[in-house]
């Protein structure tokens, strides 16, 4: 596979909207991973030989200019509490089209309280927060498809 090939893949993997893509074949193991906007975050590329010593074939420096953008302002966020995805499906902000959405930034949680809905299998399964606090910030879009364990919302408990 030629650094051409792989530029073409990461920016069909960054347009896409998938969350990780990992590529192995013959010699080559490829991992590309995207942020929630569809940046490439991370993109690996690996040239196995017989020895079956990792070497890396393309240096990062190489790959990142596929998909650079300018870095957002790192946010103190270490006494945030995460809220994660308990399960894999479609990430809802609303019960249903003409409703209001369940959590704003800056709303106010508590335990118990819904904060959205994922569908999985053609059933809807309200999430509910494990803590009390305000909502940060959300980190997935509306109708999006969301991950096991992928970060939903950022939620300050102070």
């Amino acid at each position: 596979m030629d650094l051409k090939e792989i530029q073409n893949l990461i920016k069909f993997v960054a347009n896409s909207g998938v969350a990780e893509v990992k590529l192995e074949m013959d010699d080559v193991k490829i991992t590309i991973r995207t942020t929630l906007e569809g940046n490439v975050s991370e993109a690996t590329y690996v040239q196995m030989p017989a020895q079956s010593a990792l070497q890396p074939a393309v240096a990062p420096q190489q790959i990142a200019p596929v998909a650079a953008t300018p870095a957002a302002p790192a946010v103190e966020n270490s006494h945030y509490i995460t809220i994660k995805s308990p399960i894999i499906g479609t990430f809802y902000r609303k019960p249903s089209p003409d409703k209001p959405m369940f959590v704003e930034v800056g709303s106010t949680i508590a335990k118990g309280n819904v904060l959205c809905v994922i569908e999985a299998m053609k059933l809807f399964n309200e999430i509910e927060s494990e803590v009390s606090g305000k909502i940060v910030k959300i980190l997935v879009d509306d109708m999006s498809p969301v991950e096991y364990d992928q970060p939903l919302f950022l939620v300050d408990p102070s």
